[in-house]
């Protein structure tokens, strides 16, 4: 164990000291926080330019009714689409962005209403004419009924409910829950660890390429055991990857923190809604959308986001200790790192599939697909954090850990077998085959 921990202080104090680690450790902070601001405030002010829209209703019920907005400017006229294509062939109509053009069967019809555009539609636009030439059929259509004052009766029943969502767990206690905080947080801790689950892990093997190219193992081997030798960089590295994380977790919430003083009232908004109950109220008082409260509420609540922390910090070792034997026993058994792009197929296809997996397990996180692929340890990192925020019971993440690290501890035994021979072993690219046979030899 002391040659091990030698090693392990050898690789982490190399990397560490590293000016790229320093780097990156301070600017993936900058970086996260500056994505989440401008994302924030690109939906909040961009502003798109206005189309102008011609209109040519043929059955004279519909162009008089459409209200423009900042997206869509409706024009009604009297002209033929065919002398407004000739106006702005001349010309006129310069800012035109496109056509509408309404049947005169539109009532028995819906489908009679054609978009021509001088540039590419966009959904965003169809929907928004498709709509309100809806509610214009059917406002006509109520009419038939001849109720009085049948609009301000529509508008008095129009009600917007909103649900707010508690998931009782299992002490019993009602915890308020946000299915789209929960989707988000599903989506962006399985896509970290399965990005660090690569990057460490290549990170091993590109080291174990290194020293086997410049002829350091045959150094080193001679005080050291292969196996000794192997684990010593796995775990240094691990220790790399953890330091970075838990610092990129207090940068985050330092830089969160100063981020959110500069907007008080979603802060305060959020909190005064959780303590009260009153989500709706508090939207409307703020502006703002109740399940936006909601799950700002659940994001400041360290009850809800510590454990989950907690959770892919365990699931991202178990994952990369995995991971990274594999990527060792790549390493040892090529010369180069162009050379390992074939073996590194077998390893990346598990994660690959995981990832697909998540997908799908975001939308329905205790079906049986995402049971069994939370359980293979091969998958459980990726499939057991997308499922995590919308809780898991104790004993599913009890087995899902013990299978993961049981799995871990046989494949550092069957690394280190292929790691033993593979390191002495130049000028050939062996196969899968050939791996297998490695692993087969007696110590």
């Amino acid at each position: 164990m002391s040659k091990i921990g030698i090693i392990i202080k050898r690789e982490f104090n190399e990397r560490v000291r590293k000016k790229s680690f320093i780097i990156t450790t301070l600017l993936t902070p900058l970086l996260f926080i500056g994505i989440m601001v401008a994302v924030f405030l690109l939906a909040r002010f961009s502003l798109s330019e206005t189309r102008e829209i011609a209109v040519v209703d043929s059955s004279g019920i519909v162009a008089g009714k459409l209200e423009s907005d900042r997206m869509i400017m409706f024009v009604p006229t009297s002209k033929t689409q065919d002398e407004i294509r000739e106006e702005k062939a001349s010309g006129e109509f310069e800012n035109l962005y496109g056509i509408l053009v309404i049947g005169e069967d539109i009532m028995t019809s819906p489908a009679a209403v054609t978009l021509y555009t001088y540039e590419p539609s966009t959904i965003e636009v169809e929907s928004a004419v498709s709509s309100r030439i809806s509610d214009i059929i059917e406002a006509e259509k109520l009419k038939a009924y001849d109720i009085e004052d049948l609009p301000e009766i529509l508008e008095a029943v129009k009600t917007n409910v909103h649900v707010s969502a508690f998931r009782i767990d299992e002490s019993g206690e009602d915890k308020q829950s946000s299915s789209g905080l929960a989707m988000g947080l599903a989506y962006i801790f399985g896509i970290l660890i399965y990005m660090f689950v690569f990057l460490y892990g290549a990170m091993v093997m590109q080291g174990v390429i290194e020293e086997k190219s410049s002829k350091v193992l045959e150094v080193i081997v001679s005080s050291v055991k292969p196996f000794e030798l192997m684990m010593g960089k796995i775990l240094g590295i691990a220790a790399v990857a953890i330091t970075q994380f838990i610092l990129w977790v207090i940068f985050i919430f330092l830089l969160s923190g100063a981020v959110m003083s500069f907007f008080p009232g979603l802060s305060e908004g959020a909190a005064a809604g959780m303590a009260d109950g009153g989500m709706a109220d508090m939207a409307s008082m703020q502006g703002m959308d109740p399940d936006m409260i909601t799950a700002v509420g659940t994001l400041t609540d360290m009850s809800f986001i510590l454990p989950i922390l907690g959770w892919f910090l365990i699931y991202f070792i178990g994952g990369y200790l995995l991971y990274a034997a594999m990527f060792a026993a790549v390493g040892s058994a090529v010369d180069n790192a162009a050379d390992s792009q074939q073996l590194q197929l077998p390893i990346s296809i598990p994660l690959i599939l995981a990832f697909i997996v998540m997908i799908s397990v975001m939308r329905e996180p205790n079906s049986p697909l995402a049971f069994w692929f939370s359980m293979i340890p091969f998958t459980s990192p990726v499939v057991m954090m997308a499922r995590l925020p919308y809780g898991v019971p104790g004993w599913e993440l009890a087995l899902s850990l013990l299978l993961l690290f049981a799995t871990f501890l046989l494949m550092v035994w069957l690394a280190g077998k292929i790691y033993r021979v593979g390191i002495f072993m130049h000028g050939k690219k062996p196969t899968l085959g050939e791996l297998l046979k490695w692993a087969k030899y007696k110590s």
